[in-house]
Order: structure tokens, then sequence, then C-alpha cells
């Protein structure tokens, strides 16, 4: 199938997937309004295989060091697949299935598929990372950018973590867990029974990011938008806290975003 764009919709919600620009989840509106921060860069895109930034672009596999690109210098960032075209397995009026063959400049063979569920008051993003031949360490995550208004007033975030990674001068963590600082924030956080963030537009939406997963990253430093990012580990965590994809276990992760109206939006 081609890899051009994508509409799911299920009640007054309405979907773009973007298999061509990284895979990424172009738009959400709900009763007409969008939710997501619009443009070529922005949307909701996928992160892998790696999430964040990765120190000097170096991580160990073993004895073997391997080096990324240096798309953030000094440090190479939010992996390799939002930069290629995905290919679209299967689509339906409210879910897309598509696939991406990782290639260089990561140096392991694999491949990546992200499903995409739209319900009447919900969205389900689901990825595996599956290899056949070499393991090798990864992560997942994914990168919303929500417009900080919606035409009302500004979005209000509410979350609970149980730490915060002390965030270094070069914006990668320490390897200390501080207790949770006031923002604004380009740090990660610690939410060990899974990532639980409500972000509140007064008076038109709520909407709750939710995962498994016990780290997000949450970005506000922007006066456009803010971003609440679920992933598999903290940034540098191919270092720090590899998981390992096998030919016998793939890496797996979702995060749901569920919304309501506080009013007609």
């Amino acid at each position: 199938m081609s890899n051009e764009d994508i509409t799911l919709t299920a009640g007054d919600a309405e979907v773009t997937v973007a298999p061509g620009n990284g895979g990424r989840v172009s738009g959400l509106r709900v009763g007409g309004a969008q939710l997501l921060r619009q443009g070529d860069r922005f949307g909701c895109f996928p992160m892998v295989p790696w999430c964040g930034r990765v120190r000097d672009g170096r991580f160990r596999d073993g004895a073997v060091v391997q080096q990324m690109p240096l798309n953030s210098p000094p440090h190479a960032i939010h992996g390799t697949v939002r930069d290629g075209a995905w290919r679209i397995a299967r689509a339906t009026t409210d879910e897309a299935v598509i696939t991406y063959d990782l290639v260089d400049p990561w140096p392991y063979p694999g491949r990546v598929t992200q499903v995409v569920s739209l319900t009447e008051d919900a969205l389900t993003l689901t990825m595996a990372v599956e290899t056949y031949d070499s393991s090798f360490p990864a992560q997942i995550g994914w990168h919303p950018w929500f417009n900080r208004n919606l035409g009302a007033e500004d979005v209000l975030l509410d979350f609970a973590p149980a730490w915060q990674e002390e965030r270094g001068e070069d914006h990668l963590p320490t390897g200390k867990r501080i207790d949770p600082a006031p923002g604004p924030w380009d740090d990660c956080f610690g939410m060990p029974g899974g990532v639980d963030v409500t972000l509140t537009w007064p008076g038109q939406l709520q909407l709750t990011v939710s995962s498994r997963e016990e780290w997000v990253v949450v970005y506000d430093e922007q006066e456009a938008a803010v971003c609440v990012e679920p992933q598999t580990g903290p940034p540098d965590g191919l270092n720090s806290l590899p998981r390992l994809v096998t030919p016998l276990e793939p890496l797996e992760a979702t995060t749901t975003w569920a919304w309501r109206r506080l009013s007609a939006v």
C-alpha cells in the first residue's frame, strides 16, 4: 500500500496518520478542535529505537561501541524512524497499522510496527520492535506536541511522579533521583504505577495520557505547545537502562489518550 496520509474517524474525533512523514500522528481533532501542534516536525512522532538524547551519540552493545549521527549536537536525539517513510500494512475507518524496517544509521536489522486505534473518546498507540537476526538494545516512546491553547485558557498539567531524574547541564540525567520540582520542564519523571498525566484546557476538554510504562518526559518550555512523552526508559537509556530486543522477545509499549468534554469544544 502507498504511504499517503490516513484519516481515521470515530464519532466526532478525527485522527490523521502520516506514514510518509516518520509514521507520526499529524493531527487529532475532537469536536473540530485541533489538539496537536501542526507542522511537519510536530504532531506526535514515534521515538524508536531510542528516546530523548543519547550522550555523544554513543552506546555500548556488549564490547561494541555504536555511534549514531549527532542530530542534536553534541548528542543524538529521538531515534531514527521519525526521519523515514513507513509503509501502510492495513487501514480501516478507525484503525491503521504501519511498519518501518530499521536501516542505516541504525546498525541492526529489525522491524517497527505501530497500531493507531481510535474510538469516540480515546486514541491508543501501540508499538513493537522485532528482530529476526541479532539482538540489540532499544527504546520505544512517543513525542506528542499538544497545543497549549485551544482558543480560551492555556492548558494545565496535573501528574504525581514518584521522582524526577536530576538533569545535568548537558540535558541528560545525572543518575540521581530528586523530588519533583516545579516547572517549566524539560525533564524525565518516574511513575512506577504507570504514566498518568492529565491535561486540562479549562472549560473545554480534559485529556489523560496513560501507559503501563513508568517513564515520562514533560517538556513545556515552548510557548505554542506542551509535550508529554511516555517511554520505556529515561533519556540516554540505551546506556543506563537498555531493553533488549531478541528474536524471541520483541519490545512492546502502548499509550492511550482518553478525553472528555468540559463543555462544547
